[in-house]
């Protein structure tokens, strides 16, 4: 059997956390943020996670994970 292809954009954003889960980085927070209140700004610092719908296609994006 061949191997299988890790997609590029997905291992690049994402990480595989000890118990399984799904880990990045919110985006929006590199340019224009002049005009964002800190409010909106603030939760974007902490890190998220992909949410149960998603969680088993972007695991097939990433095989040897």
């Amino acid at each position: 059997m061949p191997k299988l292809k890790t997609n590029s954009c997905a291992k690049k954003r994402i990480k595989v956390t000890a118990s399984g889960k799904l880990k990045y980085k919110r985006p929006g927070l590199r340019h224009l943020l002049h005009q964002e209140s800190s409010n909106l700004k603030r939760p974007k610092r902490k890190a998220a996670y992909v949410d149960h719908a998603n969680a088993k296609n972007v695991k097939l994006m990433l095989p040897y994970n």
